[in-house]
């Protein structure tokens, strides 16, 4: 037997391995018991050489033998040895590869009996209803899939068939879960609740909680909200419910005054919300109490019989508020508190109620869970009432102010200088400035004052529209006394707005009325005058009762002014352009005069200036009630002057005139001298005014000359050159020698005389 064990170990190797080892083992001891004897040699020899070289002979001898035993060793290693431990190592790595195979299989069929143990225990706990073991073993079988997909898909066809059948169960059970929701909550949504539905298409809406107050139902409730969380669909479910609920319930609750909601409990049924109308005309708006009391009435019923479920560590409440609060927080603002803002100033005390209704509002919220305790857009809202008031405020001056200058120009007043602006009455300043006035000697005072017509404006007509577009101006100044600093800076830069828009707005929407009809484009220079006359002012009256900096200079629209001014005087001058060129272009119809001896001329040269007199004749009967009397001469008296410059160069113009002719030139000028100051009549209401108006030569710069040309076109030599009187007569201050020479020379023959008064014209 022992043989037997000795040739098998001998064939594996293992024999001259535990040779090799007793082997070297010996001939380390040879070695050390040589280095002993070489060390004590060494000492011998080198203390007693003679004596001891016999032994040193044998010693080398010794070692030379032991070096020859280590070679032999050496190769035997190198030979055998080796070979066989190499072949011995990879045996190794194969049998543990084989091993590691065994292993990963193994691993892979527990997980494979675990999917399939999950499975079985997910199909029978849902049939069983028990919706969380179901899901938390679908979650199991899920996981145990994740691993088996870390192996290679080739070592296991299977695995895309588990897959499969992964995700039908998972459909199955959220299937069966979307029917525990649906029977849980059933809506009522009538087919036209859209966007931009009225309130009509509301009133049918309705939800069914079926959920009652026994812990079995608030078990199963549990249940399958714990289930769709496990499934990650429950946060999926709220969201398309919070969209439902916000769209078809809390929204029109805010939207439409007339919506009410009602919550009763059916039968068997569960509990109902429905929206219903109960007033055949509904209000046009609500307060924010009656909004408030609605939405509360809607979230207090679903906090107590569906959304007072903790899953996790989050309440559905909370969920729900994450998912609509900035939505819902914008339609209240927008739909309910923007309308609550007062759009007087006399109003914001009262206000105090809205900021108290919303801070309960949201405390109640915030109970619920609904709101998260940072979430306070609608307190922030409602206290910054100073800032919404003023916004409100000033979007409803600029829009009332823009409906004032796109409405029609036509519509006038008539203002005179006793015309005063009714200013508000304002807290009273400069107390001690009044004492001193008061204390002042009565004849000093009357020496400081001014009389009552100065910086008053003349009698003219403006249209109604600006009148009240300044009456808006000063109510809103009045709103910014007493408000507070940022309140009044709005207001007033508003105004400030208004004229600004006035002057950008107005020329842009009317400018071809402006030029077609004369009456508004005077109304218009009215209109400009008016509002640069009150600009003066109209800051210093509110300056001292605004806060700073205002108060320190910056409340003015003097600036503005010359701006105002400009504007007014362009339009008119361009109309006045206008009735000049049309003016002219009558004129050229009468052929320069010439050859009036001839009856079609005659006509025709008549024709154009009946039709001058009868322009000026219209423009007067527009002008003269609306424009100021000293604009109304200044502008008929400058066409009337270029229609007598026009006919007076025609008339000096021309070389040869007949006595016919001269009849004919004199008859024409005799009708505008006759006619023309027809326009200059005063009206009624402005006989004191007459006397301005009778002086035509005044605001007619050509009215003497052409007076002049007429008595010289009918007049003989000797009274043309009395009339010059060598210079000094009223025909040489209105002609030069030069010119007055050539109408000699045309109205009359060349004779001696002739010769003699052109000697005399000097």
């Amino acid at each position: 037997m022992a043989s037997f064990v000795t040739e098998v170990l001998a064939s594996s190797g293992r024999l001259e391995k535990e040779d090799l080892a007793s082997k070297i083992s010996k001939l380390s001891r040879k070695v050390q018991d040589t280095k002993e004897e070489v060390c004590e040699m060494m000492n011998r020899r080198y203390n007693d050489f003679l004596s001891s070289l016999q032994a040193s002979e044998e010693l080398i001898e010794h070692v030379e033998e032991v070096s020859r035993e280590m070679d032999v060793l050496k190769n035997c290693i190198n030979n055998e040895v080796q070979q066989n431990l190499q072949s011995s190592v990879s045996e190794h790595s194969e049998l543990k590869q084989q091993l590691e195979k065994n292993t990963v299989v193994i691993t892979m069929l527990g997980y494979l009996k675990e999917f399939h143990n999950a499975m079985e225990a997910s199909n029978k706990a849902l049939m069983e209803k028990k919706f969380v073991e179901a899901a938390k073993q679908l979650e199991k079988a899920r996981q145990s899939e994740v691993l088996l997909q870390q192996w290679d898909r080739s070592q296991l066809p299977l695995l895309s068939v588990l897959s499969s059948e992964l995700s039908v169960q998972k459909e199955n059970l959220l299937y069966h879960l979307g029917n525990q929701w649906k029977q849980l909550l059933v809506w009522t949504l009538p087919p036209s609740a859209k966007d931009g539905a009225e309130m009509k298409a509301f009133v049918k809406v309705s939800l069914n909680l079926r959920v009652g107050c026994e812990d079995q139902d608030q078990a199963r409730l549990h249940s399958v909200l714990q289930a769709l969380a496990l499934q990650g669909d429950l946060q999926h479910r709220i969201k398309l419910f919070s969209q439902v609920l916000l769209k078809n319930m809390l929204r029109p609750l805010v939207v439409y005054p007339g919506l009410s909601v009602q919550v009763s409990r059916q039968q068997g049924e569960g509990l109902l919300l429905a929206l219903h109308s109960e007033r055949p005309d509904p209000p046009e708006t609500q307060t924010t109490a009656q909004v408030y009391s609605k939405i509360l009435l809607v979230l207090r019923t679903l906090h107590s019989h569906l959304l007072d479920v903790s899953v996790g560590e989050q309440k559905l409440s909370s969920m729900l508020g994450d998912l609509i609060w900035e939505e819902f927080s914008h339609c209240i603002i927008h739909d309910c508190l923007q309308f609550s803002i007062p759009s007087n100033s006399s109003q914001l005390d009262k206000y105090s109620t809205v900021i108290k209704e919303t801070e309960e509002f949201e405390k109640s919220l915030k109970q619920m869970h609904f709101l998260r305790g940072d979430c306070t857009e609608l307190l922030r809202y409602a206290r910054n009432i100073n800032c919404h008031f003023a916004s409100k405020k000033c979007k409803d001056v600029i829009v009332a102010a823009r409906t004032l200058m796109t409405s029609k120009m036509h519509n006038t007043v008539k203002i005179s200088p006793e015309s005063r602006l009714v200013l508000p009455k304002l807290p009273s300043v400069g107390a001690e400035l009044s004492k001193a006035e008061s204390r002042a000697e009565p004849g000093m005072m009357n020496q400081q004052q001014l009389s009552s017509w100065t910086m008053c404006l003349p009698s003219c007509r403006i249209s109604q529209s600006v009148q009240q577009l300044m009456e808006l101006a000063l109510h809103t100044l009045s709103e910014a006394v007493g408000s507070s600093t940022q309140c009044s800076l709005q207001l007033f830069f508003t105004v400030r707005n208004i004229f600004q828009l006035f002057y950008d707005v107005v020329p842009t929407y009317h400018k071809e009325n402006l030029l077609k009809f004369p009456h508004l484009a005077a109304v218009q220079h009215n209109n400009c005058m008016y509002l640069a006359h009150h600009l003066l002012t109209l800051g210093h009256h509110f300056r001292p009762h605004l806060p700073q900096p205002l108060s320190e200079g910056v409340a003015t629209f003097v600036d503005m002014v010359p701006s105002f001014r400009k504007l007014g005087a362009q339009c008119f001058l361009t109309q006045l352009t206008v009735q000049r060129t049309e003016m002219l272009d009558r004129l050229s119809t009468a052929h320069n005069l010439c050859n009036l001896d001839n009856e079609d001329n005659y006509i025709t040269a008549s024709k154009a200036v009946r039709q001058v007199i009868h322009q000026l004749k219209q423009l007067g009967t527009v002008w003269q009630d609306v424009l100021p009397v000293s604009i109304y001469c200044k502008a008929m008296g400058n066409l009337l002057n270029t229609a007598l410059s026009e006919i007076t160069a025609k008339v000096t113009a021309l070389e040869d005139i007949s006595s016919e002719e001269g009849e004919h030139l004199h008859t024409l000028c005799q009708t505008l001298i006759e006619e023309g100051p027809l326009v200059f009549t005063p009206l009624t209401e402005e006989k004191k005014n007459h006397k301005y108006q009778e002086q035509v030569a005044l605001y007619v710069k050509k009215w003497t000359m052409f007076k002049e040309l007429a008595i010289v076109l009918k007049a003989n030599l000797q009274e043309i050159v009395d009339r010059w009187a060598d210079g000094k007569g009223p025909l040489a201050v209105e002609f030069s020698a030069s010119e007055m020479k050539s109408l000699i020379r045309a109205l009359f023959q060349n004779t001696e005389r002739r010769a003699v008064a052109l000697t005399r014209i000097k």
